[in-house]
C-alpha cells in the first residue's frame, strides 16, 4: 500500500514538475533574457566606473586604492543581489499569475480524482478566500459525489495562490502554493543566473 502511494504521488509530482518545468522554461527563457539586458548594462556601468576608479587610484596613495577596489567589488555583489531579488520577483509573479482560480480547480480536481482511488481518509484542501468560495460553489460537490469521501476546503489567509492538501485529515500535507513553486522554480533557476552573471 506504501509503494503504490508512493508510485502515485511520484507520479503527480512527475505530472506536476512536468507542467512545472515547461512554465519554468518559459520563465527562465524570460529571466535569462532580462538577466542578459541588465547584466549588460551593469557591464557598461561597472566598466565605466571601474576606468574613473582606475584614473583616481593612480592619483591616491595605496590605501585609498583598497577602498575603491572594495567599493567596485561590494557594487558588483549588490548588482547580482539586485538581479538574484528580481527574478525571485519575476518568477513569484509568473507563478501567481499562472495559479489562476481555473488552474487551481483542475489540479485539484487531478489529484483528487488519482490519489482517493487508494486512501480512505478524509481530505482536507488548504487555499486562498476567494478560490475557496469558488470551488466550494462548483467543484467540491462534483468531486464529493465522484470520490465519495469528505473533501473539505479551508480558507487560509497566508495562501496567496496555490493550495495544499491533505489526504491524512490534516496530519501531513503536500505543498502547491505559490510560494513552494516559486521557490522549487527558483532553486533550479538560480544557479544557471549565478554562472552567467559570474
Amino acid at each position: 500500500m506504501a509503494e503504490e502511494l508512493k508510485a502515485l504521488i511520484e507520479k503527480i509530482q512527475a505530472d506536476g514538475v512536468k507542467k512545472a518545468e515547461e512554465k519554468a522554461k518559459k520563465i527562465e527563457e524570460e529571466a535569462f533574457a532580462k538577466a542578459k539586458e541588465i547584466l549588460e548594462k551593469a557591464e557598461e556601468k561597472a566598466k565605466d566606473l571601474i576606468e574613473r576608479s582606475e584614473s583616481k587610484i593612480a592619483k591616491m596613495e595605496a590605501s585609498s586604492r583598497d577602498s575603491l577596489r572594495q567599493a567596485g567589488r561590494d557594487l558588483i555583489l549588490s548588482l547580482r543581489k539586485e538581479i538574484q531579488a528580481m527574478l525571485e520577483r519575476l518568477i513569484a509573479s509568473h507563478v501567481r499569475k499562472a495559479l489562476s482560480t481555473d488552474e487551481v480547480s483542475k489540479i485539484i480536481h487531478s489529484i483528487v480524482k488519482e490519489c482517493t482511488q487508494k486512501e480512505k481518509k478524509d481530505i482536507i484542501i488548504s487555499l486562498r478566500k476567494e478560490d475557496a468560495k469558488r470551488l466550494e460553489e462548483g467543484l467540491l460537490n462534483e468531486l464529493r459525489e465522484e470520490v465519495k469521501k469528505g473533501i473539505t476546503l479551508v480558507p487560509a489567509e497566508e495562501i496567496r495562490g496555490g493550495f495544499t492538501i491533505s489526504f491524512d485529515s490534516g496530519k501531513s500535507h503536500y505543498d502547491f502554493t505559490d510560494e513552494a513553486l516559486a521557490d522549487y522554480i527558483a532553486l533550479y533557476i538560480k544557479p544557471r543566473l549565478a554562472d552567467i552573471i559570474k
